[in-house]
């Protein structure tokens, strides 16, 4: 199941280099002609020179607009072993494993600037010889032994954070033999069938947008005949139809199941219904085959008004965009209105049988992710201790007493491997509070880091309510006694609450240290920094006017705001220690 998204017609084309020993010109076609963001053009390397363009960083197609690679081969032509094997030979598994180990080499040996190196895991068809018992044996089994590849292909490849092993036999599990033909091959060396690489190209595309901070963060469920069969307000919490032995209550109650699963990745669930509050939370609290508790979700809005605005209420309360929403309802009708209504609201296409739901949105993929963070798996936690926050904002007369009652705690530490994964995430992610909206891949973000002349801190902010994770990046580059602000992120949960002027406070102290005598802020706009820009509009710092260079003498550094309590670790981590800079 695909998602439309609406195209900006100044949106980056991303060039994708398809290296392989098959006829991948098909794959290249899909990828290239596809409207759906991000936007690709594929071109293919030589036919079957898989290690002459690897091995040669001179090459032609190592030029710098290549963004992206997919290394896609059959194990016979990466493991000699393995053909032998074919030929009923027998083989030594450490033979096949020094064999993958120096494919594996050579897929490292892509050039830096390459952000994406996507290589399909090896799959065979149907076609090939089957030896019954003897597929799993440890020295004649082909089944054991593309096992046994597989396995230390990814294991050899983990730690290369650009590099990422799709697993294409879930492609063959979905078109079965139709994956395979054995007709394209010997006419055209294209052993895979139409269907099976348009499923390909769709998980390339998906994971590019998983990388590119493009993934979905919000789920939008109904609850009647959605959550559970029957109308609560009809039948009552005790009638719905969920878990037991009815089979369509265990469809409702897997489904379920498979909502608490995308929960536990860090998608935030939320419910747009038309119903009684009260009954329909009832329902949630009382019913003992309930799945999902009303702490599973971020928050709802049970109403009867119309869901569409009902929708924009509740994703202006998260502080999210519609581009982050997916919506779904059993009703036509109503997934008609959103779809109209809000169009960069995703409304997937929802079965009426109930028992092929759970399938549906476990093969969504629009919330592919690279990893899950801790900040992911807390994500509806921290939103209701902003529900706490909002309330205490009620009792106070002034934002001063607000952000004073809250003992907002600051953390400062440097960029370093522990945190590398979410410094990287939400340098990825954020767009509303982003200086310069760099987008970098976890190699880079290390790499620029390491340099002499590099800074990098990272900001982690809790209060009395609860821990938000690390929600800042701020980097600066010292040259010629001036250090120029390069990133400058915050998420957005944590916006107007003293945290940007307080991560300012450390990045003056810290450039004045390294004896920088000024602080150089260039503004670079995108449709949704704005927010960035008024920060810093209204931070006291000298303004060029219509440049958006802003600058901050220091001789002595900005000040702390006295509402925020801020610590420095030291770079090991053992230890932290109380600083008043």
């Amino acid at each position: 199941m695909s998602m439309t998204t609406e195209l900006s017609k100044t949106e980056p084309i991303l060039d994708f280099l398809l290296i392989s020993n098959l006829n991948l010109s098909n794959l290249a076609a899909l990828l290239s002609k596809d409207e759906e963001s991000p936007m690709i053009r594929a071109v293919t390397a030589p036919f079957g020179q898989v290690m002459q363009v690897l091995l040669e960083p001179a090459s032609e197609f190592w030029c710098k607009g290549t963004q992206g690679v997919v290394v896609w081969t059959s194990p016979e032509s990466v493991s000699p072993s393995y053909r032998r094997l074919l030929e009923s030979e027998e083989v030594e598994p450490e033979e096949l494993m020094h064999e993958v180990d120096e494919f594996c080499g050579s897929i490292k040996a892509v050039p830096s600037h390459v952000n994406y190196i996507f290589v399909p895991s090896w799959v065979v068809g149907p076609f090939e010889k089957r030896m019954g018992l003897l597929d799993m044996d440890l020295r004649q089994g082909l089944s054991l032994a593309l096992m046994r590849m597989n396995l230390r292909l990814v294991e050899n490849l983990q730690n290369d954070s650009r590099i990422f092993v799709l697993d294409a036999a879930r492609w063959v599990a979905v078109h079965g033999e139709k994956s395979f033909s054995q007709r394209l091959w010997y006419l055209s060396k294209t052993p895979f069938g139409f269907e099976f690489l348009k499923t390909a190209a769709a998980e390339i595309k998906a994971a590019v947008r998983a990388l590119t901070g493009e993934t979905r963060k919000l789920l939008l469920v109904d609850l009647d005949e959605t959550l559970w069969g029957g109308i609560v307000g009809d039948v009552g919490w005790q009638n719905v139809r969920l878990g037991g032995i009815d089979p369509i209550g265990e469809a409702f109650r897997d489904f379920q199941l498979a909502l608490k699963a995308l929960k536990r990745r860090g998608v935030l669930l939320g419910i747009v219904s038309k119903n009684e509050e009260s009954t329909a939370l009832e329902a949630i609290r009382s019913h003992p085959e309930m799945v999902l508790r009303q702490d599973d979700f971020a928050g709802w809005r049970i109403n009867w008004e119309d869901k569409a605005q009902n929708i924009v209420d509740l994703v202006s309360e998260l502080n999210l965009g519609l581009q982050s929403v997916v919506f779904v309802d059993d009703s036509p009708i109503e997934r008609a209105r959103v779809r109209q209504a809000l169009p960069e609201v995703f409304v997937p296409e929802w079965p009426a049988d109930v028992m092929g739901r759970k399938s549906v949105l476990m093969q969504l993929r629009c919330f592919d992710a690279p990893l899950v963070t801790t900040e992911d798996v807390g994500r509806t936690n921290m939103y209701f201790a902003e529900k706490k926050r909002r309330a205490a904002r009620t009792e106070v007369a002034s934002l001063g007493e607000w952000l004073d009652s809250l003992n907002i705690r600051v953390a400062a530490e440097r960029l370093h491997e522990a945190n590398l994964d979410r410094a990287t995430q939400l340098l990825n992610k954020t767009n509303q509070m982003n200086l310069s909206t760099r987008r970098m891949t976890k190699e880079e973000l290390r790499n620029w880091s390491q340099q002499p002349e590099n800074t990098v801190f990272v900001f982690r902010v809790s209060d009395k309510f609860g821990d938000y994770g690390l929600v800042g990046v701020a980097s600066f580059v010292v040259r010629d006694g001036n250090a120029d602000v390069v990133d400058f992120v915050l998420s957005c949960r944590a916006m107007g609450r003293k945290v940007e002027e307080t991560m300012l406070h450390v990045m003056s102290v810290y450039a004045r240290s390294a004896g920088a005598t000024g602080l150089h802020i260039a503004y670079i706009p995108t449709p949704k920094n704005q927010p960035c820009l008024r920060f810093f509009e209204k931070a006291g710092l000298v303004s060029n006017g219509d440049d958006k260079l802003f600058t901050l003498h220091l001789r002595e550094a900005y000040s702390k705001p006295a509402t925020t309590h801020l610590v420095l670790f030291d770079s090991s981590q053992e230890h932290a220690r109380q600083i008043d800079l």
